[in-house]
Formats: structure tokens, sequence, C-alpha cells
């Protein structure tokens, strides 16, 4: 999955909480409507040096930004994107670009926003400056449905075979802190996915998001679930997805951070998110 035009690290492109030592910790998750603080309002903003907004994104990585069969721009960052442009009341327009062109094409004054899943890692952070998080990447374990689920600790996963991509920040993660499984290391995530099916594998540790349109599409066959609920760690993983703009743009960053907790507030943000995401990649399992 893209996630960086700009160099970005495996680590950096998904999110999950780390054990507590040699024990894994009890996660309460907030889920992605946990990204804004209800005490923390932010201040309306001065509209007057925001006539309109030219966002750019994507349009071949589903369900974030595409093409539809209508031709027209889908997708939940196409769908936030529009939901913001209602908020603040201003004209929009939202293209699509080739995503190794889409930085440069802010950078040059032809845009205003990308809305495209852009990671702010340190080298982007140092170009751009990014809205409040508005979507965060939970790891997440899957098992066969047919399996008993485990205990999440030490003891309930001494010996379980658990898969993880190579080379990703779920296994430097898994290796850190699950040392009592025996952790098997595969190619990618199909390749992963394939092993949990066969049952090769107990337990899938990976991207939640990526897992959750898995498990709800056909190459799944219904085989599979969650296990347990989401784990979160920025140290690992970010701290979450936001839009990007200019670093200059100091008053189109407060109208865009306003209207993302007003659409929160409003539930529009979470319709969204039910929308795109059937199989809820936060939601916590017994």
């Amino acid at each position: 999955m893209k996630f960086g035009a700009l160099s970005i690290p495996l680590f950096a492109l998904m999110l999950a909480i780390p054990f507590q030592g040699d024990a894994m910790a009890a996660q309460t998750s907030t889920g992605p409507f946990g990204l804004w603080d209800p005490h923390r309002r932010p201040e309306r903003p001065d509209l007057k040096s925001v006539r309109r907004i030219r966002f750019l994104t994507e349009d071949d990585f589903p369900p974030f930004d595409f093409q539809g069969s209508s031709g027209a721009l889908e997708g939940f960052n196409v769908d936030l994107a529009r939901a913001v442009c209602r908020q603040l009341k201003v004209p929009c327009t939202i293209q699509a670009r080739r995503w190794d062109t889409i930085v440069a094409a802010l950078e040059e004054g032809q845009a205003d926003v990308i809305a495209a899943s852009l990671v702010p890692s340190k080298e982007a952070r140092e170009r751009l400056q990014f809205s409040q998080p508005y979507y965060m990447r939970p790891a997440r374990f899957a098992m066969r449905r047919q399996d008993p689920l485990p205990a999440f600790t030490p003891e309930g996963l001494a010996g379980r075979r658990i898969g993880v991509v190579a080379d990703t920040a779920h296994a430097a993660y898994a290796k850190a802190y699950l040392k009592t499984a025996s952790l098997v290391s595969l190619a990618n995530d199909t390749a992963l996915r394939e092993a949990l099916k066969r049952g090769e594998i107990d337990l899938a540790f990976a991207d939640g998001i990526g897992l959750s349109l898995w498990l709800n599409g056909s190459d799944a066959g219904n085989c599979c679930t969650f296990a347990g609920g989401p784990y979160l760690d920025s140290h690992f993983f970010g701290d979450g997805i936001g839009m990007a703009m200019r670093r200059e743009d100091g008053d189109l960053k407060q109208a865009i951070d306003y209207a993302l907790f007003q659409i929160w507030e409003q539930g529009i943000y979470a319709d969204l998110v039910r929308r795109w995401f059937p199989v809820d990649p936060f939601a916590d399992l017994p």
C-alpha cells in the first residue's frame, strides 16, 4: 500500500499499542473517533484568506480514493474533503494526481491540500504541514473462525504460530514484544492471509485496515475474523494520517482543523467510516 511520496520508512505506515514490559497490556480503544478531544475545541477560523480549496488525491487506492464506475472520484478521503468544503462553505475542487507527482504539485502552487493518506514522516514535515490526524492505522490480530480465541497474554500466546510480513513495523513489534510466541515471517500480505486461511499459522498480526478490507472481501471467503482489540503505538507506527498543506498556509490549516472537528462532532465522520469500512478496524472483540 502506498502511504508516502517522500521515502516514507516502513515504521511510519501503521499504528499499534505496545505491550507493557513482557506482558501484553489490555487495551481500551477509543478508535478513530478518539482523535478529537471534545474539551479542546478549535477556534473558528477567519476565512478571509481561504476563498477556495483545491484538493489533490489519488485515483487508484480504494477505499480511500479511486475512480468509480461513473468515472468520478470516490472514497473515504474524497468524501471527507467534500465534507470539509461543506463545513467551511467555500468552493472546492478535487483532482487526482499520480502519486509520485502529488507533493511537487502542491509545492508548486497547483493545489492547496493533499487528501491522499500521505504519512506525516519527519521528512514530510520538513517540507509540509499537516492537519490534525483524521485516521490511524491500528495493528490487529486475525484468526480462523473455527479456532478457539486465545488469551492475549504471554502465557496465552506461548508457542502460538503468529504470522507477520517480513521487514514491516508489525514484524519488528512482534519480535520485540511477542517473545513467547513462535513468529512466522511471510513475504507479503497475500502470503500472510493465505497462510492463515490454510491453518499454517494460528494468528496473523498485521495492519488492521488492510485486514478489515480483506475480511469483508471475497478473497477471505468468510474464513477469518479479528481476534481481540486494536493496538496503537506512535513509537513504532507514527501519529496518524492528516491532510497536507504548504507550511506557509497557516490560516488554511486552522480552517481544515476546525472543519474536521465539526465533521467528527456532528457524526458525519462516523457515517463515513461505516460506509467505507464495513468491518470496523477498531472494533473490540471478546
